[in-house]
């Protein structure tokens, strides 16, 4: 069953130095256009999925970007869209503090809109400006206190190796977004994506390039300030008090389906759940042997998508990997369907160098969880759990 629905919005006010994800920099009419043009397809896409009854069974939306508040007063009405297509208990909109402001907050509750996500990145105003954020430290916290008063839950993202960070810049923001009482804490390393002008501007100035050391300490540290102030780590880059997990991120964690939709907007679908809906996703059947299917919409059209087939042993080394990014680990079901698809020897191979690394143990439950060497570890600890994919 379908659970989470995705929203894709490839609209900023600007883009920022490091961003390589799909969206355009518009202000003024032309944005109006794009965005009323971009909006009325969406509801259309929406409305034709609902009637297929792929909507009947989500849980979870999630509306993200570029940035969803550039819409304006049309995002109002696309929530209002998905509210009358499907009764999610979570629907979360991400936000700029710049385009958060009181109408918007408002707006946005009335329409159904239950958690905002907030790009607050840094609170120093050196590491915003050398990143392109074009918003500030008090319209940031302002931000948060808007959606808390609007009764939203919210989050913050913040992010790790920024050029001029130190262990006292950083220290800072995360205290000044304890004390903002955000419900929600996501924590993300800098990556220079190739291509995009801050990885540029790294090729003239290497002192640009993000210390692997100090985010690795920032990330330690994030979780030692997190922790006292009463935020539990339940993902390897994601906090919350007890209660204000992020639903939607979780399904995707945990191997449930989830439909995407809009320009660059992916999905993932079990074999039978994309044969059904194949004609509206613009692909052919999945064929003998795949047990899920992963998609991208490739233009605003929805006329093309980017299609990958996953047998059902990539599937569930797949989950494996995703889980492993949960601090509560997998469960020994998961586990036992690995040994049946990918061969108990292998399976178990792979636990066990887990386990010698220090990189995963045992919970009382029989979980198998990441350590704290795991967490810092994780491109080796999800590594391993991949590589049982290959025959």
């Amino acid at each position: 069953m379908i659970s989470a629905l995705y929203l894709h919005i490839p609209f900023c006010h600007a883009k920022c130095a490091y961003c390589d994800f799909d969206s355009r920099a518009l202000c003024g009419e032309a944005l109006d256009v794009a965005a009323a043009r971009y909006v009325d397809a969406l509801v259309v896409r929406l409305d034709a999925f609902g009637e297929a009854g792929a909507l009947a069974g989500v849980r979870t939306v999630y509306v993200g970007g570029g940035t969803p508040t550039a819409l304006g007063p049309r995002l109002a009405e696309l929530v209002a869209s998905v509210r009358a297509a499907c009764d999610p208990i979570e629907l979360t909109c991400e936000a700029n503090p710049e385009s958060f402001d009181d109408v918007m907050a408002d707006a946005l509750a009335h329409a159904g809109v239950t958690r905002v996500s907030l790009g607050v990145q840094t609170l120093e105003p050196a590491e915003l400006a050398a990143i392109g954020r074009i918003h500030t430290a008090g319209q940031a916290l302002a931000a948060v206190a808007r959606a808390r008063a609007a009764g939203l839950d919210t989050s913050c993202d913040l992010m790790c190796g920024l050029p001029g960070q130190t262990e006292d810049s950083w220290r800072r923001t995360l205290a000044g977004i304890a004390a903002a009482a955000s419900d929600h804490v996501s924590v993300y390393p800098l990556t220079l994506e190739e291509g995009t002008p801050l990885a540029r501007r790294a090729e003239e100035d290497p002192a640009l390039e993000p210390d692997p050391d100090l985010q690795a300490w920032c990330m330690e540290e994030a979780r030692r300030t997190l922790a006292a102030a009463g935020y539990g780590p339940y993902e390897v880059a994601s906090y919350a008090r007890p209660g204000h997990e992020c639903r939607h991120n979780i399904a995707y964690w945990t191997g449930e389906s989830y439909l995407g939709i809009g320009r660059s907007a992916a999905g993932m679908l079990a074999a039978g759940e994309w044969d059904a809906l194949a004609e509206l996703l613009g692909g052919e059947p999945a064929g003998a042997g795949t047990a899920r299917v992963r998609y991208v919409q490739a233009d605003d059209a929805a006329t093309r998508f980017d299609v990958e087939r996953l047998t059902a042993r990539e599937a569930v080394a797949e989950d494996l990997m995703l889980g492993m990014r949960m601090t509560r680990g997998v469960p020994p079901a998961l586990l036992g369907r690995a040994r049946s698809l990918a061969g108990e020897k292998n399976v178990d191979a792979a636990v066990g160098r887990a386990l010698s690394r220090g990189l995963a143990a045992w919970t009382p439950e029989g979980r198998l969880a990441p350590t704290e060497r795991g967490w810092l570890l994780g491109n080796e600890l999800y590594g391993l759990m991949w590589d049982l994919a290959a025959d």
